[in-house]
């Protein structure tokens, strides 16, 4: 397995003009165009995404939520302060436990107009069941681009996901040139949406209703979770010319020890992972299984970015997907534990060979994108001639816009 560290981002261009990005969603989610690739190219409509996956298919989806993480301070010269609540970082790390902490949490953010505010105190007032309340914001204290900002509140017993949800906004992704409005709420989310703590929607997911669900199910196409919390890395394109030199964001990953268990059994089942970030969490999951056996004794198990390649480099012989996936299993048993929790900053590129899945269902990446990489790796250059199907017929691109389904025949 060959790192792409060497590869140069320039071959993984392409022109992408800004009426090509869908800045809002169809009215009906399915209504999107499909494009199908099966050594082949075919188009359609997500609707009938069911007539091409293989008969028993497993889909494994990516139920986190996007949370409002934006909050818009006003300070009393009249300056408006933005502040994007990246990461917490106190009391907890943990991004499932985090939403649930009351008043005086701090979080690693990124901060709009950060030049007008050098110090004191922000106070945003909100109004919760009837009663004037107030979210305030201290900057503790600037790291680069980030800052690592106090966040209190009254009363103090509300917990953070229900202040977000009072008076924060949908982070839409910076290529979408506008304000997020009212129907992002319910459009920039899954339907399948539940566990809160994404800055990103895990786009992929936004085409399916439950129209396409429920004809999934008629056609015994299985499915299941796992949670991965997208950060607002995803969005960071490869800015160095050679891949090596890009620094991968890291993201939370949850997988229940049932869906481990159903993933040793599929026996001929074809898994589809539904966008890429269950690809990667689910890639993710096999290298930790590798490192288990490898390194038995850690207190933890995370992958860094280059670690699958070092894995592979290290190892006489991998081992199947079903050992790794058995010993993820054992150790789950050994700390009376039924989900893993994790955290990943694997880099999936040309050079990559895929573990775990068998195909994909995707939007149209940025140029330059660690996605378009990752995309890369199951298509090889085939992925130059989809996209340029896609930039002349009309497709809509990246958060907003059409899907595909990538299969190897």
């Amino acid at each position: 397995m060959q790192r792409p560290s060497n590869i140069q981002i320039q071959e993984y261009d392409y022109p992408l003009e800004s009426s090509r990005i869908a800045q809002y969603p169809l009215e009906k989610r399915d209504d999107s165009k499909l494009l199908y690739f099966n050594g082949k190219i075919q188009e359609n409509q997500f609707k009938n995404l069911s007539d091409f996956l293989p008969k028993d298919s497993l889909l494994v989806f990516n139920d986190t939520k996007v949370v409002q993480a934006r909050l818009i301070f006003a300070k009393s010269t009249g300056a408006r302060i933005e502040i994007f609540c990246l990461e917490p970082v106190e009391p907890t790390r943990e991004i499932q436990d985090a939403f649930q902490q009351k008043s005086g949490v701090v979080w690693k953010c990124l901060i709009g107009n950060r030049k007008k505010w050098k110090n004191g105190q922000l106070e945003m007032p909100f109004e919760f069941n009837g009663e004037e309340n107030i979210l305030r914001a201290e900057k503790l204290k600037d790291e680069r681009e980030y800052s690592y900002i106090k966040l209190s509140w009254t009363p103090e017993d509300l917990d953070f996901a229900t202040v977000l949800e009072e008076t924060g906004k949908i982070p839409l992704p910076p290529y979408m040139d506008r304000k997020a409005e009212e129907d992002d709420k319910v459009r920039y989310q899954t339907i399948y949406a539940r566990n809160e703590g994404s800055v990103a929607a895990p786009t992929a997911g936004l085409h399916f209703t439950d129209a396409v669900m429920q004809d999934l199910k008629a056609k015994s196409i299985s499915s299941n979770y796992v949670t991965l919390h997208v950060g607002a890395g995803t969005f960071k394109p490869v800015s160095d010319e050679e891949v090596g030199k890009h620094i991968m964001h890291t993201e939370q990953i949850l997988v229940k020890k049932e869906l481990i268990e159903s993933l040793i059994n599929k026996e001929d089942q074809k898994l589809i992972a539904v966008g890429t970030t269950s690809i990667r969490t689910l890639e993710s999951l096999y290298w930790l299984g590798v490192k288990m056996i490898k390194q038995p004794n850690l207190e933890e198990y995370k992958i860094s970015q280059w670690e699958a390649y070092e894995l592979d480099e290290q190892m006489k012989e991998l081992p199947s997907a079903e050992h790794s996936l058995e010993t993820i299993l054992k150790y789950l048993d050994r700390n009376n534990v039924e989900e893993l929790r994790s955290e990943t900053q694997i880099l999936i590129g040309p050079g990559y060979e895929y573990k775990i899945i068998d195909g994909m269902i995707t939007n149209f990446h940025q140029p330059k994108s660690t996605l378009l990489l990752l995309i890369s790796a199951y298509l090889g250059d085939k992925w130059k001639e989809i996209y340029e199907y896609a930039l002349t017929h009309d497709f809509r691109f990246l958060s907003y816009g059409d899907s595909c389904l990538f299969l190897k025949g």
